[in-house]
């Protein structure tokens, strides 16, 4: 059994899906950022950065924080959704440390000054959106190669990058100019799992 400590985010997302996809138990345990739940002595101990998301796989007595090393965790854990040769897998990996570290900040400092900032800094929004258009072209031209983010297989670079496309709408993006995204979020949208991990937790 694994327990998932998660909320509502993008970051959150990518895992509760991961975990539809291989099929794995776990139960969720909603950790409520707005409300300072991550700084807890209690969820510090699972995760010392205060971020979520974390794991705790319970059969093997190994705790796992950051969502990309989560996400090769699970993979590697099941076999699947990670290739095992050498070009395939660093693929796969190097899409998914795209994500990491330049996705996942970026479209996460738009969401912010867009959203949440105290004040509207033109020059901050700016910056961003256009980060995030660039990564939008990056991703676009490397689908309009593959069906798939890294290459004819689904894999844990799909499940990392979803939610964050997802959220463009909320980021006062648009992925009309991006046929070839545009065409991959639509197809790992009808996934089934892809759709229960969607709402693991709930907005509500």
């Amino acid at each position: 059994m694994i327990d998932l400590y998660t909320h509502t985010t993008p970051n959150g997302r990518k895992i509760s899906i991961m975990l539809e996809e291989v099929e794995l138990p776990y139960e969720f345990h909603q950790i409520h950022i707005n409300q300072g739940q991550q700084f807890t002595p209690e969820y510090l101990a699972i995760n010392p950065n205060g971020k979520i998301p974390a794991i705790v796989d319970r059969s093997a007595g190994i705790t796992v924080f950051e969502s990309g090393a989560i996400l090769q965790y699970l993979a590697e854990k099941t076999g699947k959704l990670l290739p095992t040769d050498r070009n395939s897998r660093y693929q796969v990996l190097q899409w998914l440390f795209f994500q990491v570290g330049g996705v996942g900040p970026m479209f996460g400092q738009l969401s912010f000054f867009t959203h949440f900032a105290p004040e509207k800094i033109p020059y901050a929004i700016d910056r961003y959106t256009k980060e995030t258009y660039r990564q939008y072209a990056v991703m676009d031209k490397q689908l309009s190669k593959h069906e798939y983010i890294a290459g004819s297989l689904f894999s844990i670079a799909d499940v990392a990058i979803f939610p964050w496309v997802g959220a463009y709408d909320f980021m006062g993006t648009s992925l009309d100019d991006y046929a070839n995204l545009k065409r991959w979020f639509e197809l790992v949208k009808q996934r089934p799992a892809v759709q229960r991990g969607m709402v693991i937790p709930p907005t509500a």
